[in-house]
C-alpha cells in the first residue's frame, strides 16, 4: 500500500491508484469533466489539476498515479485557477449555458465559474433527431470523449467517432447516417455519460423545449 495525505489527511492507497483515487478515499472533491469511473482514465481535459509538493506545476488527478509519501494539495491557487481558467473556455464555446442538471453546470458552479471571460466563435445549432430515442446536439459537444469511450468500452459498439480537431472536434454517429443506421442498440450508455446534454434523451430535448 501506498501512504499518501491529501488536503493534509493521510489515506493508504493500492500500488497503481491515481491520485483522484486517494482524493476519493479522503472524502476531498477534485473537478473533473472528461473522467468516468466506469471507463479507463483519459486526462484529456485537464480539470482536475492538483498541487504535489515538489512537482514544479499542477498534476491531472484522474491519470497521476500515487507514490509512497506524496503529499497532495487538492485546493492549491495555481492549480485551482487552471481549472476554472479550462472550465471557462469550454463554456466560451457554448451557445447557451449548459443545464443546471448537467455535470458541466455543477462543476462550473461548485468552482465559482458563472460564464466566460471570453467571447468568440460558439457552436452553431446542430441536432441530430433522426434516433428514435436519443438527441445528438452538436452544438453542446465539449469533445471530452466520454461517449465514444462508453460505446466502445461499456458496449462494445463502436457506433461514435471523434471527428476533427480543435474548435472543429465533434462527433459522428455512422457512416453521415446518424444512430440509427449505426451500430447503436440503444443502450443509452453515451447519454448517461455526457455531461452536457450533447446525447440526451429525446423526451428530455422535447421537455427542455417545452420549458
Amino acid at each position: 500500500m501506498n501512504r499518501v495525505t491529501v488536503d493534509d489527511t493521510p489515506v493508504e492507497v493500492p500500488p497503481g491508484a491515481t491520485i483522484l483515487d486517494a482524493a476519493t478515499a479522503a472524502g476531498r472533491w477534485v473537478p473533473t469533466v472528461c473522467f468516468d469511473d466506469r471507463q479507463a482514465p483519459f486526462g484529456g481535459c485537464r480539470v482536475c489539476m492538483v498541487a504535489v509538493e515538489g512537482s514544479p506545476k499542477p498534476l491531472p488527478a484522474c491519470t497521476t498515479p500515487c507514490r509512497d509519501g506524496m503529499a497532495i494539495d487538492t485546493e492549491e491557487p495555481t492549480a485551482r485557477r487552471v481549472s476554472r481558467t479550462v472550465v471557462e473556455l469550454v463554456l466560451s464555446e457554448l451557445p447557451e449555458p449548459p443545464e443546471t442538471h448537467t455535470e458541466l453546470a455543477r462543476v462550473a458552479a461548485r468552482l465559482g465559474v458563472s460564464g466566460s471571460r471570453w467571447s468568440g466563435a460558439v457552436h452553431p445549432r446542430e441536432d441530430d433527431l433522426r434516433h428514435p430515442y436519443l438527441a445528438l446536439r452538436h452544438e453542446l459537444c465539449i469533445s471530452c470523449g466520454r461517449c465514444v469511450r462508453a460505446c466502445d468500452e461499456i458496449q462494445g459498439a463502436f457506433a461514435l467517432t471523434a471527428t476533427g480537431r480543435g474548435f472543429e472536434a465533434n462527433i459522428a454517429a455512422g457512416l453521415d447516417a446518424g444512430f440509427e443506421d449505426s451500430t447503436c442498440v440503444s443502450c443509452g450508455a453515451c447519454a448517461d455519460t455526457c455531461p452536457t446534454d450533447a446525447i440526451s434523451e429525446i423526451s428530455l430535448v422535447a421537455q427542455l423545449e417545452r420549458s
